[in-house]
């Protein structure tokens, strides 16, 4: 007979993030979820209901479940990314609770990077709003393969089906414009609880999913093994034992794809070859490893590899340049300007890089492209070009979101500036490039 803890580990894994606009009810729902779903230990529960008797509410506010921080207690709002973990009979769940206010939505691009499935909500008495649409622009340019839309206090409009299927035909176009290419449209009421995990009998003219039904039936996959395989270095392992006094590994997770032993291999961005001898996993040797598992991979040939580089089959290679375009999402309070230096971060290596130019920036209401902006502010989403000092090998992010994305940190005090995925755009859009400032260090 197979055991609770051995059904558990066979189910699979989802991850999700939940995004929308303040008060449209998102942490109810995700403590709703959590509540009607038995993921609540009693403690948790008894915690919120004297938080929340404290506050004069006769019911449980649910939104206390996720809503940790005493700021966000305070204010009714949430600010952080707040993670939560809990499992069904048919699926375990990593939910990313997103704060839904503009001034956080860097925040939930932290939260979708890693999502397969976005529930974004939308208070069914304002319909579709500035923030609605970002964030779908937002999941679209993640990549989420999967979008909910949850149609929230469905009670308050009297369970009306027109005015569910007003809201849900309006974001559906918009999503599909942007590319989202999955989007199931739920009215829900998070507060009392209808089609969130048990059907409502108040929309008995709503015949899909509830919110639970979906999560644990969306099909979902996790295999990396037939993408282009990458293997980013971490680390150089020179133990020089008395043992082993010729060791040399190369220890990194793999980022996509399978190596084998006598697979030729090239390392970007020198160029340079060689032969994989022997791949360690777990201290023991194998023959083969994949995605995402961590290993250490020796070579043939005694050449020049640090931190950084890259190790990709030979057949396989990608190109590299020191010339990226990308689509990026501004996540600092400081702008970011043309011919602003910077550091560019991609998998495990860091390069000196300067902005050469800001093409465009993306107008939410029409999806039209602003042109030439010369910055791009805090939660912004443009079309940057971006020099590197040194060569880079960037995938496509709709072909890797691991090796096809990448990070613009300010060099003078380490800050995150900029999320970028390379190669993604809503139109093509080209402008004149503004040169940077002369700079014997930076002008590359």
């Amino acid at each position: 007979m197979t055991s609770a803890t051995e059904q558990l580990s066979a189910t699979t894994l989802l991850r999700f993030a939940t995004a929308g606009s303040v008060d449209d009810g998102k942490s109810t729902l995700v403590g709703r979820l959590l509540h009607d779903s038995k993921s609540v230990l009693t403690d948790q529960l008894e915690a919120v209901e004297h938080a929340s008797r404290s506050r004069g509410q006769e019911a449980p506010d649910l939104a206390l479940l996720t809503d940790g921080l005493r700021a966000e207690r305070e204010q009714g709002i949430t600010i952080d990314v707040a993670y939560r973990y809990f499992a069904t009979a048919r699926r375990r769940f990593i939910l990313a609770d997103t704060p839904g206010h503009v001034q956080y939505t860097r925040n939930m691009v932290t939260g979708a990077s890693t999502a397969e499935l976005a529930v974004v909500l939308v208070d069914a008495r304002n319909g579709v709003v500035e923030q609605t649409r970002r964030h779908a622009a937002v999941a679209a340019l993640l990549r989420v393969p999967h979008v909910v839309l949850a149609v929230n206090k469905m009670d308050l409009v009297d369970y009306d089906e027109t005015v569910f299927a007003a809201i849900a035909n309006e974001f559906t176009g918009y999503a599909s414009a942007l590319g989202v290419p999955e989007i199931t449209a739920i009215p829900i009421s998070a507060l009392a609880g209808d089609n969130v995990v048990d059907p409502s009998a108040n929309m008995d003219w709503y015949g899909g999913p509830t919110v639970l039904e979906h999560l644990e039936t969306v099909p979902v996959s996790h295999d990396l093994t037939g993408c282009h395989a990458r293997f980013p270095v971490q680390y150089v392992i020179r133990p020089q034992t008395a043992e082993h006094p010729d060791y040399r590994g190369y220890a990194g997770q793999i980022a996509a794809g399978t190596f084998r032993v006598g697979e030729q291999v090239t390392v970007l961005p020198s160029g340079r070859r060689s032969t994989i001898t022997g791949i360690d996993l777990l201290g023991r040797p194998v023959d083969t490893a994949w995605a995402p598992q961590s290993a250490t991979l020796l070579l043939a040939d005694d050449i020049d590899i640090s931190r950084g580089d890259l190790l990709v089959p030979s057949d396989d290679a990608p190109p590299t340049s020191q010339d990226i375009e990308a689509t990026v999402c501004h996540v600092a309070d400081r702008p970011l300007t043309v011919g602003q230096r910077v550091l560019l971060k991609h998998t495990t290596r860091t390069v000196k890089a300067i902005v050469k130019a800001i093409p465009s920036r993306l107008t939410l209401d029409d999806l039209s492209q602003h042109p030439d902006p010369g910055q791009l502010l805090a939660n912004d989403i443009g079309r940057v070009t971006v020099r590197t000092a040194e060569p880079l090998a960037l995938d496509p992010y709709a072909q890797s979101r691991r090796t096809g994305s990448f990070l613009l940190i300010d060099p003078a005090d380490g800050t995150t500036l900029t999320a970028g995925m390379a190669g993604e755009a809503f139109t093509d859009v080209t402008a004149p490039t503004t040169p940077a400032d002369d700079d014997a260090e930076w002008d590359f």
